[in-house]
C-alpha cells in the first residue's frame, strides 16, 4: 500500500491551485474555457462601464493568435497595497479572491464577484502584459504562467485613463488555441445590447482572417429584440418595454411577438448569460402567463376556453431579453449559467406584473392580437397532444420500434455508433453494403422533406418524413427531446454535392436546430463531404472534394498525361467499396461538425432561409449569390 501521512497533504501557494485543475475556475480547457478567458477580462472592463467609468471598449485577436482587450475606464490601481506590500495591480493579477468587487463603494453591481477573472487568465497565459494609464503616468507589467517577470515600471505620460490587457494562453492547458471570431462576436454583441450606449469593437489581425465589427446600441434591450426580429413578422410593431427597480434589483425586460411557432428568449444576470435561467426567468414566466390569463378570462376567448392558457402557448412567437442587475448575485459555479437569489423570484415577478398589466390596458389591441395567437397555440398544442400519443403508442418518441428503413448497427453503446442519413435509395444502397456494420447505420430519405420552419409540432409528428428520423435517434422530439436518450453520437448528413443536396442539409438542420437543439449544442450533428472528382490514370487514383484540389494534382500528375476524370453527381455513382473508403471509413474520410455557436445568427439564418418572409430571402440570395463557387443546374 502506498503511504498516507503528512508529507502527502500538500498545500498550492498562489495560482498553483488554477493551474494544477484549471477546469475548477474556467469550466473546461475546450474551446469555451479557451473563450471564456476573453470573457473574464472583458466583463472587468463591463464592469467599469456599469460603475459610469467606461464608454469604450477594443478586442483584438492579433496576428500570432494573442488577445489584446483595451477600455478607458479608470485603469486598475497601481499603488501600493497597504497588506501585502507590493502593487495593488500584482495583487489583482497574481492573488485569488482579490480585486475591487468586494467593496460596494467601488462597485454596486458586478458579473465577476469572485475576485478570480484576471488572476485565472494570468494564470493559465504562457505570458500576460498589462498596462495601465492611471495618474498620469502609464504602468506596465509582464507575468509568464502566472509569475511576474519584473516590477511594476513607468512607461512614460499620458493624459487618459483605462487598462490594456495582452495574453497568450498556455498551449500546454488548453486543448486547441484557435480563437473564434464568430464566438467572440456573440458575447460582445450581447454585451452591447445590455449596456447602451457603450461601444465594443472586435478586431481580428491574423493574416488572411482580418476584419472588424463595432456594437453600439443606444436602445439597449429594445435594440436587442428588434434585431432578433428583424427577419420575422412582429405582431405588433414596438417592443413592450420596461425597467424597474425594487430591493436594489433592477429589471429590464423587452419582448415582441411574431407570426412565428418557435420561443426565443434570453436571460442575463449582471451581464452574465445565465443560459441555464435561474428564478429571474422563472419570476418572468409566471408572470407573464398569469397576466395572459387574467387577460384571457375577460375577454371573448373567455366563456369558450375550458381550460388556462399554459406557459408554452403564451410563449409561442415570443421574442424576449430579460436581463437583472443583483448587488449580490449567487451564481451556480465559476462559469455562472444560472442564477439562484431566491429573492429574485418574487421580485420580478412583481415587477412583470405590474408593468405587463399597465402596458397591455394601454394597447388593448395589441392584447386581442396576442390572444388569439395565443388560443390558437393552446389548441395545436392539443393536436400535438393527441399526435404525440398516437406517436407514442407507435413507439416513433421512445425509441420502442425502429424504422423498417433502417439499418441498425450492432454495437448498442451510443459512444460508439453513428447514423448515417442518406439522401435517395440508391445512395442508401451503397452505404448499407459499403459500410462498417458493427458501428454504422443507415438512414435512407427519399422525396423533400418538410420544412419545420413553416409549421406547428403536430404536423411534425405526423409526417412520413420525420417520423423515421424521431424513431432511429429514440430521444423524442421538441420540449421533451433529451439528448442523454440519443441512439447515436454522430449523427451525419449524408447529401450529393449539388442544389438538391445543400436543400436536403438545410431542412435537415433546421429541424434539428428547431426541434432537437441539443443535438447542436452538444456537436452529435456532422456532414459528409463526399468526393466531387475521382481522377485516375492506370493504377493510380485520387479522390478530390473542390476544383482547386483537382487542379492542383492535374498539374502534379503533368498535363500530357491522359487522365481519366470522372465528376460525380451524386451519391448513387459511387459503388459500396468508393463510397466506404471517401465517405465513410474513419480513417480516409472528411466529415463537418455542426456546432451551435451562435444562436442570434443561426435563428436569423433560418428564417431566412426557410421562413415565409420572401424579401430578406432574396436580399440574401442579391448579397450572396457572387460568393458561390460550385452551383449546379
Amino acid at each position: 500500500m502506498n503511504e498516507y501521512d503528512a508529507q502527502q497533504i500538500q498545500v498550492l501557494e498562489g495560482l498553483e491551485p488554477v493551474r494544477k485543475r484549471p477546469g475548477m475556475y474556467i469550466g473546461t480547457t475546450g474551446p469555451d474555457g479557451l473563450h471564456h478567458l476573453v470573457y473574464e477580462i472583458v466583463d472587468n472592463s463591463i464592469d467599469e462601464a456599469l460603475a459610469g467609468y467606461c464608454q469604450k471598449i477594443e478586442v483584438f485577436i492579433e496576428e500570432k493568435g494573442s488577445i489584446k482587450v483595451r477600455d478607458d475606464g479608470r485603469g486598475i490601481p497601481v499603488a501600493e497595497h497597504p497588506v501585502e506590500k507590493i502593487s495593488a495591480l500584482e495583487v489583482v493579477m497574481t492573488r485569488l479572491h482579490a480585486g475591487g468587487k468586494f467593496d460596494k463603494g467601488s462597485y454596486k453591481v458586478s458579473g465577476g464577484l469572485h475576485g478570480v477573472g484576471a488572476a485565472v487568465v494570468n494564470a493559465l497565459s504562457d505570458w500576460c502584459e498589462v498596462e495601465v494609464s492611471r495618474e498620469g503616468h502609464t504602468h506596465f507589467q509582464r507575468y509568464e504562467k502566472g509569475v511576474p517577470v519584473n516590477p511594476i515600471k513607468i512607461n512614460g505620460a499620458t493624459e487618459g485613463e483605462g487598462t490594456q490587457t495582452r495574453f497568450y494562453p498556455d498551449a500546454t492547458i488548453f486543448e486547441e488555441l484557435d480563437f473564434s471570431y464568430d464566438v467572440l462576436s456573440k458575447r460582445l454583441r450581447e454585451l452591447a445590447f445590455l449596456n447602451k450606449g457603450v461601444e465594443i469593437s472586435l478586431t481580428d489581425e491574423r493574416p488572411g482572417q482580418e476584419k472588424n465589427r463595432i456594437f453600439k446600441f443606444d436602445g439597449g434591450l429594445k435594440s436587442f429584440v428588434q434585431y432578433l426580429n428583424k427577419s420575422k413578422t412582429p405582431l405588433h410593431e414596438e417592443p413592450i418595454w420596461f425597467e424597474a427597480v425594487r430591493d436594489g434589483v433592477t429589471a429590464e425586460i423587452a419582448l415582441q411577438y411574431n407570426d412565428g411557432y418557435t420561443e426565443t428568449l434570453f436571460s442575463f444576470a449582471n451581464n452574465i448569460n445565465t443560459r441555464e435561467g435561474g428564478t429571474h426567468l422563472t419570476g418572468f414566466r409566471a408572470a407573464l402567463t398569469r397576466t395572459i390569463n387574467d387577460l384571457m378570462k375577460k375577454s371573448k376567448h373567455g366563456k369558450k376556453m375550458d381550460d388556462s392558457l399554459s406557459g408554452d402557448d403564451v410563449r409561442e412567437g415570443l421574442t424576449c431579453v430579460v436581463s437583472v442587475k443583483v448587488p449580490e448575485p449567487q451564481f451556480e459555479g465559476q462559469t455562472k449559467s444560472k442564477l439562484g437569489n431566491s429573492e429574485v423570484k418574487g421580485i420580478v415577478e412583481r415587477l412583470v406584473g405590474e408593468n405587463l398589466s399597465s402596458w397591455f390596458e394601454e394597447h388593448p389591441r395589441v392584447v386581442d392580437n396576442i390572444l388569439d395567437k395565443a388560443v390558437t397555440a393552446s389548441r395545436a398544442r392539443a393536436a400535438a397532444r393527441r399526435a404525440r400519443d398516437l406517436t407514442r403508442r407507435k413507439g416513433f418518441l421512445e425509441g420502442g420500434g425502429l424504422p423498417g428503413k433502417l439499418a441498425d448497427c450492432s454495437d448498442r453503446n451510443p459512444e460508439n455508433c453513428e447514423v448515417y442519413i442518406v439522401e435517395g435509395d440508391s445512395a442508401g444502397g451503397s452505404a448499407k453494403m459499403g459500410r462498417d456494420r458493427k458501428f454504422q447505420a443507415i438512414l435512407p430519405l427519399w422525396g423533400k422533406m418538410l420544412n419545420v420552419e413553416k409549421t406547428r409540432l403536430e404536423k411534425v409528428l405526423a409526417n412520413e418524413k420525420m417520423q423515421p428520423i424521431i424513431q432511429a435517434l429514440g430521444a423524442s422530439v421538441g420540449n421533451e427531446f433529451d439528448v442523454e436518450k440519443i441512439r447515436y453520437h454522430k449523427v451525419i448528413i449524408m447529401a450529393d454535392a449539388d442544389v438538391d443536396g445543400s436543400h436536403i442539409r438545410t431542412l435537415l438542420l433546421t429541424f434539428f436546430f428547431r426541434y432537437m437543439q441539443p443535438l447542436l449544442d452538444f456537436g452529435h450533428v456532422y456532414l459528409a463531404m463526399p468526393p466531387l472528382f475521382k481522377l485516375s490514370i492506370g493504377k493510380r487514383i485520387a479522390y478530390v472534394y473542390d476544383e482547386k484540389e483537382r487542379d492542383s494534382i492535374l498539374s502534379e500528375w503533368g498535363e500530357n498525361e491522359k487522365i481519366n476524370i470522372q465528376r460525380y453527381k451524386g451519391l448513387g455513382e459511387m459503388n459500396p467499396d468508393q463510397l466506404w473508403e471517401t465517405t465513410m471509413n474513419p480513417d480516409t474520410r472528411s466529415i463537418k461538425q455542426v456546432k451551435l455557436e451562435d444562436f442570434v445568427a443561426a435563428d436569423e439564418m433560418f428564417t431566412t432561409l426557410m421562413g415565409e418572409e420572401v424579401p430578406p430571402r432574396r436580399k440574401f440570395i442579391e448579397d450572396n449569390a457572387l460568393s458561390v463557387v460550385n452551383l449546379d443546374v
